[in-house]
């Protein structure tokens, strides 16, 4: 039988690195473990390694070969050698795998004490670049923030709406995604909730009614907690609000350092 040539293993004569190659979209059933146990899932995954000027292409079917033969469930460290399994598997010096899911809370309502799921949108990336290993996170939290403005100004009501507030961060060491979630709820106007009965319900209205905040109070107050984690290296906090009196979103952003 004739050898087949591998064209993708040629010398390229442009002398053009290129930063980031590899697959994304794969979508595959996989364990996240947290404190809460371990979930099974399903996520899309981004797997890139750093191409070298000289190689013509990467070899794309071994980015699946890796991830069809993990057997483990990924935790921090789990990540971190899931990716420089990546590394050495294609003969890389930098390389990068982002994970991102739906992850779900069982939850109870706050008076009548029902349970239901709730989900929310979670980013997991290890990166190595040479000696260096970053872990970093980002978690979608929708939550509920009521106007100050709205409440000091009527003379009865105020006027809330639903908010996402994302909080994307680099750490050092183990995270749980329970516990940037319950910073992020703690300092909303109220949480939500999948399932609502009267009593409860009417316990959402007036926790949110009585705990206004402004867009910028979010961030702020979000930005405040995660300062003073000396697991977090970096973080960014951002807080859209789906406004209910205007066709726009109010919005804010802090980043640390």
């Amino acid at each position: 039988m004739n050898a087949i040539a591998d064209v993708q293993s040629s010398v390229d004569k442009r002398n053009m690195p290129i930063n980031q190659v590899g697959i994304k979209n794969l979508r595959l059933p996989v364990g996240i473990v947290s404190a809460e146990g371990t979930q099974q899932t399903i996520a899309d995954l981004t797997m890139t390694v750093a191409l070298p000027e000289e190689q013509k292409g990467t070899h794309m079917s071994r980015f699946v070969e890796l991830i069809q033969a993990q057997q483990c469930n990924i935790d921090f460290n789990g990540l971190r050698q899931l990716t420089e399994a990546m590394l050495q598997k294609l003969d890389a010096t930098a390389g990068k795998i982002s994970i991102n899911f739906p992850f779900f809370r069982k939850k109870k309502a706050p008076v009548t004490g029902i349970a239901s799921l709730l989900d929310y949108q979670v980013t997991l990336c290890g990166e190595i670049k040479g000696d260096d290993y970053l872990q970093s996170m980002q978690v979608i939290v929708p939550i509920t923030s009521l106007c100050p403005c709205s409440k000091e100004i009527s003379a009865y009501g105020a006027h809330n709406q639903r908010s996402h507030v994302t909080v994307t961060l680099s750490c050092h060491d183990q995270i749980n995604i329970e516990d940037i979630i319950d910073i992020i709820e703690q300092q909303a106007s109220c949480q939500l909730y999948a399932l609502l009965k009267r009593p409860d319900e009417k316990y959402v209205t007036e926790y949110a009614y009585d705990n206004p905040k402004f867009v910028e109070d979010m961030v702020r107050d979000i930005a405040t907690t995660l300062k003073n984690n000396e697991k977090v290296t970096t973080f960014t906090v951002e807080s859209e609000n789906f406004e209910s009196i205007h066709n726009h979103s109010a919005y804010a952003l802090i980043q640390y350092p």
